[in-house]
């Protein structure tokens, strides 16, 4: 049987992705493909729909990919748009098609947008570094998302947004004192599952994304000066180089379900091993 195949679809314009990456960190949706290859042996293609239309492989179709998934960005749904409305087509397709779905942050924007739900701006304000006190409802605690996860943890994320409302038949897996957190939806033929967070970014990622973000978070007030921003950045690096530093860990509030790289990656790795390889195995 060969490898299952992966489609990563990038949400970021291009403009985006050279400011991540001169922040230090790495482009959307190859950060992306380098930790699901971490967790199984896959094939994994990149589209970027935000940037122009689509470019397939040569000799591949939609139809090829056991799993697609849909990364971060820095759009905005209700902004509207052809960089965003080639991704809500794309989405509907995967649906139509019947491959399981992940979403990260936009992904589970986009995801909502193209089952018909509605994304809004949080009244709440921005959530960013590590969104605290995340509890998986009754359903999360028995899903198998949340299999080798805590039942209140922290996770790594930035957004602005969140969902204003669910599409009809959803089902809420996960919420924090900031919303939504975790979500799964049956979409046309596709299983989704979607978090509000990002499983797949490393403190250094994060760390990036505060130098890109900076101007922001400096208005909004979430850092109080430069000088404070800088700390915050050069500590999370240092997490990337020792994530159990005890000082650190203790420093930011992170429980097991962040310190632990597999606790981590939970969600990620069971949907690679519960949706993306049974397909595979189905398809032969």
């Amino acid at each position: 049987m060969s490898r299952a195949r992966v489609l990563v679809i990038d949400g970021n314009r291009a403009a985006t992705r050279a400011a991540q990456v001169a922040a230090g960190g790495s482009p959307t949706g190859e950060g992306y493909v380098r930790v699901l290859q971490q967790l199984a042996p896959l094939d994994c293609d990149i589209v970027r729909p935000a940037d122009g239309a689509v470019q397939w492989p040569a000799g591949v179709a939609l139809a090829d990919y056991d799993g697609v998934a849909l990364t971060g960005s820095a759009l905005n749904v209700y902004d509207g748009g052809a960089a965003i409305d080639r991704q809500i087509e794309l989405v509907r397709a995967v649906f139509a098609g019947g491959a399981p779905f992940f979403g990260s942050c936009w992904g589970m924007q986009v995801a909502v947008t193209a089952a018909g739900g509605r994304v809004r701006a949080n009244p709440l304000g921005r959530e960013f570094g590590f969104a605290r006190r995340i509890a998986l409802s009754a359903a999360g605690r028995a899903h198998a998302l949340f299999r080798g996860k805590p039942a209140v943890f922290e996770a790594v994320t930035v957004h602005r947004d969140d969902i204003g409302e669910l599409p009809a038949g959803a089902t809420v897996l996960a919420s924090s004192d900031m919303g939504l957190q975790a979500v799964e939806m049956q979409c046309a033929r596709s299983t989704v599952w979607a978090v509000q967070y990002h499983p797949e970014y490393g403190f250094a990622e994060i760390a990036a994304t505060a130098q890109r973000y900076a101007p922001v978070l400096l208005e909004e007030k979430l850092f109080l000066d430069a000088a404070e921003l800088d700390a915050w950045v050069a500590e999370l690096r240092e997490l990337q180089r020792t994530p159990g530093d005890a000082r650190l860990c203790w420093k930011h509030a992170l429980g097991p379900g962040i310190r632990d790289e597999r606790a981590k990656l939970a969600e990620l790795r069971n949907w690679v091993e519960l949706q993306v390889l049974p397909r595979r195995r189905q398809r032969g």
